[in-house]
């Protein structure tokens, strides 16, 4: 079957509308960024598979929620003990002395800390922990929000039939936690893009399976890729194989400014050229 089943990352919520219209507009507006994939690839004599979304955002929000992590120096307490361990794979040094915590220094002034060790602006990181982290703090803390974040996902896969999941960010946490509840799926092949899930803290010590000896359990694929952008600062750290049993990883340099985004790594050869095989 020709089909893919693509998982989103955060910030798609359409709030007031139908699941199912908001899974067909994701899936119409990547479809071109797909097309430009293969291209890139060199693969355009390939047919380009229908993409069937995966949407799960509409039970991670709803109108209380909105507004409420968009300072950072309001996070609440959990919240910004996940935003320092998202700042400590980024580059902030280690605890300096058994006893003291980072948690003492200011969230801001550890951002501006490793804005500086990266070079790059504050406000940028600011947006990307903004962006980022409530939504994954949503998933990750709240079971109910979770097992049915998992359901929606696992019922795209199962209705579509794909044997293709591409997931994106949040989604790759989803995802993994998705095919590891939901044993009955025939997936062969897993492409997780810009993930999260060795994030350590944050991430990867609250997954369920709960990882065991400093690795996460392999979900029951064939073929697992990861491809990460060289600049992404959400797929920290961005090869997965020292956690996971990833079977390869492709990273490369894909844009200057637009990281992250979801068209971008469809957009990319190396999307591409790791679902082609296996969607003819």
């Amino acid at each position: 079957m020709n089909e893919i089943v693509i998982v989103h990352g955060v910030r798609n919520w359409q709030p007031g509308t139908d699941p199912a219209v908001a899974a067909q507009r994701l899936a119409a507006s990547w479809q071109p960024s797909l097309v430009a994939g293969y291209a890139d690839a060199g693969l355009q004599h390939l047919a380009v598979p229908d993409i069937t979304a995966a949407y799960y955002a509409h039970h991670l929000n709803d109108e209380e929620s909105q507004g409420v992590d968009e300072d950072i120096d309001r996070f609440a307490e959990d919240l910004q003990e996940a935003a320092y361990h998202w700042l400590v794979a980024a580059g902030l040094p280690p605890e300096p002395e058994e006893g003291q915590s980072w948690g003492r220094m200011p969230l801001r002034q550890a951002l501006d800390l490793v804005a500086r060790k990266r070079g790059v602006a504050p406000e940028t990181l600011a947006r990307v922990i903004v962006a980022f982290l409530p939504e994954v703090y949503r998933y990750l803390s709240a079971p109910a929000r979770r097992a049915r974040s998992r359901d929606a996902v696992a019922k795209a896969i199962r209705e579509s039939g794909a044997k293709v999941v591409v997931a994106h960010s949040l989604g790759s946490v989803v995802a993994y936690e998705a095919l590891h509840a939901n044993t009955d799926l025939t997936v062969e092949v897993l492409i997780t893009l810009g993930s999260p899930l060795g994030l350590p803290g944050a991430v990867f010590d609250a997954l369920d399976p709960e990882p065991r000896n400093g690795r996460g359990a392999r979900p029951e694929v064939h073929r697992w890729t990861n491809i990460a952008d060289a600049g992404d600062l959400v797929a920290l750290p961005r090869r997965l194989g020292d956690r996971f049993s990833v079977d390869h990883h492709d990273e490369m340099h894909m844009a200057l400014v637009d990281f992250h985004t979801l068209p971008m790594y469809l957009s990319c050869g190396l999307t591409a050229a790791a679902m082609a095989p296996f969607t003819a």
